[in-house]
Parts: structure tokens; C-alpha cells; sequence
């Protein structure tokens, strides 16, 4: 009967052992309560956890990519879009990523998603500094959680029918726009080139001759049955010929 109290103290004593070796992987910590309140944080390797006197909650050091689910926001034309991101973020202080919120995870998820549609009213002209943005305002939020927010990235815009339009519409104008400043600059050096012109023609009073001569043979060569000849030529011709 002793011998058979001591296999059963024997073999509890060995589960406890067993069940108080815990091994962390280098990506893992533990954060250990001792009697309900927090010890310290162990790992990676081999560590040792007393049952019911201690419990320990692992946490990934590892950078988690959530996937932000699909919101829907009004712009500032008030035009209604579906819009979706990720966001990658890490755990850096174990003890307060623990300790100062429940379920971090469920935490990043729901501060991106409100931050996403308070932050995107601006987002097609300026989606690069949009998505430094959001990083910051998460990454401060989430400092005193022990988490730091590496990166944030608008993955996909869903745009509705009349955004599309009006975004047609802008780029068209801005087509026009441009088309009409290149045409007026375009005027403004044909003019300067017409003044460098009348005045090399100016010095020269028989240059203009030449140039009528010219344009009469350019005429001559389009098969035009109406001639125009200009009224100073005409003059010049009549006094040659009296």
C-alpha cells in the first residue's frame, strides 16, 4: 500500500513537471502572472511555470499583416467609396500589449478601421502621404498598447459610377487646360518670331519684294485661277512700266 501511495505521489509530481516546462520559440514571449499579478517576461527557451501558482500568456514578436475589411466612405464630393487596406504591425512591449488592452489584435483591427474612414478624404490626390498618415495616427495610438505599426497600405479603391464621371470630367478639363496653354505659348512665340521678322525685312526695303515674289510663285503652284497681287506691288510695277 506505501509502495502504491508512492508511484501515485511519484507520477503527480511528474506531471507537474512536465506540465511547468514550457518552451518558447525565438519568436515567442511569455508574459507570467504569479498569483494574479504580472512577474516578468520570459523567453525564448526553456522556462519553468509553477501550475496554479503561475499562468503564462504567449505572445508573437512576429510582424502580423491584418487585412482591413472594406469600408465605405463619403469624399469631400460627397461621393460615396468602397475602400480596403493592410496594415502591418508588430508587438514590441509584451508585458502592455497584454496588460493595457484586451485581445490586441481585435484592438488594431477596429482603431484601423476607424481611422481608415476619418483619414480618406483626400485619398486619390494624395494616397502616398494618406498612407503615412494613417501609419502615424496608428502607430501613436497604439504606443501605449506596446505596438509598434510598421506600414499602412490602401490596397484597392472601389469607386462608384458618378466618381468615375466627375474623375472623367476633371481629367478633361485639365487636358483642355493644358491644350490651351501650350497653344498660347505657342502664339506668343510665333509673335515674337513675326517681330524679329518685320524688322530684318524693315531694314531692307527690297527684301519685302522678294517676299511678294515668293508667295506669288507659292500661289502659282496650288493651280488657283484668282491671283492676288498685293497694292504696294501693283504700284511699283505701274511706275516701272510709265
Amino acid at each position: 500500500m506505501f509502495e502504491y501511495g508512492l508511484g501515485i505521489i511519484a507520477f503527480a509530481v511528474l506531471g507537474i513537471l512536465i506540465n511547468a516546462i514550457k518552451i518558447l520559440r525565438e519568436y515567442e514571449r511569455g508574459v507570467v502572472f504569479q498569483l494574479g499579478r504580472f512577474w516578468k517576461v520570459k523567453g525564448p527557451g526553456l522556462i519553468i511555470v509553477i501550475p496554479v501558482v503561475q499562468q503564462i500568456e504567449r505572445v508573437d514578436l512576429r510582424v502580423i499583416v491584418m487585412d482591413v475589411p472594406t469600408q465605405d466612405v463619403i469624399s469631400k464630393d460627397n461621393v460615396s467609396v468602397k475602400v480596403n487596406a493592410v496594415v502591418y504591425f508588430r508587438v514590441i512591449d509584451p508585458e502592455k500589449a497584454i496588460i493595457q488592452v484586451e485581445r490586441y489584435l481585435d484592438a488594431v483591427s477596429q482603431l484601423a478601421q476607424t481611422t481608415l474612414r476619418s483619414e480618406l478624404d483626400d485619398m486619390l490626390s494624395e494616397r502616398d502621404s494618406l498612407n503615412h498618415d494613417i501609419q502615424a495616427i496608428l502607430d501613436r495610438q497604439t504606443d501605449a498598447w506596446g505596438i509598434k505599426v510598421a506600414n499602412v497600405e490602401i490596397k484597392h479603391v472601389d469607386l462608384d459610377e458618378s466618381m468615375i464621371r466627375a474623375i472623367a470630367a476633371q481629367a478633361e478639363a485639365e487636358r483642355q487646360r493644358r491644350a490651351k496653354v501650350i497653344h498660347a505659348r505657342g502664339e506668343k512665340q510665333a509673335a515674337t518670331e513675326l517681330v524679329e521678322a518685320a524688322k530684318t525685312l524693315a531694314a531692307e526695303p527690297n527684301a519685302i519684294q522678294l517676299r511678294y515674289l515668293q508667295t506669288l510663285t507659292e500661289i502659282a503652284g496650288d493651280k488657283s485661277s484668282t491671283i492676288v497681287f498685293p497694292l504696294d506691288l501693283v504700284e511699283k510695277v505701274k511706275k516701272a512700266i510709265s
